[in-house]
């Protein structure tokens, strides 16, 4: 890897003269192996150097990474999970939100719409599909599980501000420092950016009709698994009560069923009372996962904290408790589930909303709704703006439906920081913003292009480029790799 520019060798220089004074020398080569941080400054530390590492492994990092790799840069995940996979495997997240623009043409773009498709045509619908997808593309990945990050070590040259050094531990408790030419957060709490001192973009509280200090999130889900559902009994049973007029009427608004999937009844799970205040049933998404499976997104968890794993078991707990009730409720009130029973429990949650940190541009919701394009776009959204429901905000809120509009790379670049990137939740977005940017395959696009841009733009930092440069990598984007951003 060619560290080039005056930024970059400035930095370079920076460290080792740091280093140099405090007795710890410089950091050794590339090829070196990590070794434990030594405590006592007579002892020289040997310090790996790579060129990407990223922090979690949710499936919009991994495509950054995947992509970096392949390039040639030296990359590795550092994950503070016991095993990979995120809300995708570990979560067992899979109802799929698509992306359109008000012609209902799909905005899905990149690796992520090879998921989308084999998932749409039923293909990838059980675990193990997922998972068989997801394995496919960390492959030859470096990755290490159970990590703790310590501390950040960050330099500062003029007025740009360089994330150097990372301290981390090992579940055993052994400590390692890395160093690296880029960082990017991909976890769903922040394990990184939470220890650089940036601002946090105000959450559901800034909605409030009386303005409180105290943070507010979008809830949490714990995805429900069942077998021995009729599916067709489902769909037969829907298709009895139409026209559409008549189905809304008796099941709720948004209720759709077709040979794949469902949605709404919303009439029906409102009338159910939770065994515990800090769950909600909400309307359903259910997807038809074939020999009488199904995977079903409803069960809302409020006031969890990912950053804190006693509330992410608590809240596993009582969801698991609750899975019997929601078990013999559907029996009762839901086509096709008469003989329905229990499936398999996901290890974790599907966490939607947590704290985000100010990037170089927040994208906001006039943006989406004046349908924005920026020079340096390395996404396209379309997606509802959709709030999903708070403790305060039961019900959630919605603000409209955008046509489509850009997702600049600023919006994933860590303000002050000329080498920190966000990827996945934690974009840089005005909650408004946020509820439609949010999406899966919006943020898998934007973090596979900027992956892509990593291998392809090697002699100029990321917050380097202008306009023509961007110019540039549009046409490589949509030669290479049918990426259309414009």
């Amino acid at each position: 890897m060619k560290f080039m520019g005056t930024k970059l060798q400035l930095l370079s220089i920076a460290g080792s003269v740091f280093w140099a004074a405090f007795g710890l020398g410089e950091a050794t080569p590339s090829h070196s192996a990590a070794l434990p941080l030594q405590t006592k400054s007579s002892v020289k530390v040997h310090t790996e150097s790579y060129d990407v590492v990223v922090i979690g492994s949710e499936i919009q990092g991994v495509l950054l990474a995947k992509e970096a790799y392949a390039a040639g840069l030296k990359v590795l995940i550092l994950d503070p999970s016991p095993k990979p996979g995120g809300e995708l495997i570990r979560g067992q997240m899979f109802f799929l939100d698509d992306v359109h623009d008000n012609h209902r043409r799909s905005l899905v773009q990149g690796e992520i719409k090879n998921l989308f498709t084999q998932y749409k045509a039923g293909s990838i619908r059980k675990a193990a599909d997922f998972r068989h997808y997801y394995d496919k593309q960390i492959k030859n990945i470096p990755i290490k599980s159970s990590v703790s990050i310590d501390s950040p070590i960050t330099f500062t040259i003029d007025q740009d501000k360089s994330l150097k050094f990372l301290n981390y531990h090992l579940k055993d408790g052994t400590p390692y420092r890395i160093q690296s030419k880029y960082w990017v957060e991909n976890t769903d709490f922040g394990a990184l950016t939470s220890k650089l001192g940036g601002k946090r973009i105000p959450g559901i509280e800034s909605l409030y009709k009386k303005k409180q200090i105290h943070p507010d999130y979008m809830s949490a889900t714990y995805m429900l698994n069942f077998q021995k559902v009729d599916w067709h009994s489902l769909q037969k049973t829907i298709l009895k009560d139409y026209p559409l007029t008549n189905v809304r009427e008796k099941y709720g608004s948004n209720t759709y069923v077709n040979h794949h999937f469902a949605t709404g009844f919303s009439k029906l799970t409102l009338q159910y009372i939770p065994q515990d205040q800090q769950l909600m049933l909400r309307g359903l998404n259910i997807t038809n996962q074939k020999g009488g499976q199904v995977t079903i997104n409803g069960l809302l968890i409020y006031d969890v904290d990912p950053s804190d794993p006693l509330s992410v078991q608590s809240a596993i707990t009582k969801a698991q408790a609750e899975a019997p009730h929601l078990l013999n409720f559907f029996r009762l009130h839901i086509p096709g589930f008469a003989n329905a029973e229990l499936n398999d429990f996901p290890e974790y949650l599907y966490i939607r909303d947590y704290n985000r940190y100010e990037t170089e541009y927040v994208l906001d919701y006039p943006d989406l709704m004046e349908n924005k394009m920026f020079w340096d776009n390395v996404s396209i959204g379309g997606y509802p703006v959709d709030i999903q429901g708070s403790r305060a905000i039961p019900l959630g809120i919605g603000y409209g439906k955008p046509d489509r509009y850009g997702l600049p790379l600023r919006s994933f670049e860590l303000k002050s920081y000329d080498n920190v990137l966000v990827v996945g939740k934690n974009i840089g977005a005005t909650i408004k913003a946020y509820g439609s940017a949010r999406i899966m395959p919006t943020t898998a696009l934007a973090a596979q292009t900027i992956g892509i841009i990593l291998g392809h733009e090697q002699d100029k930092l990321l917050s380097d480029l202008n306009e023509a440069d961007f110019e540039r990598i549009h046409q490589y984007l949509e030669k290479e790799f049918q990426i259309v951003l414009r």
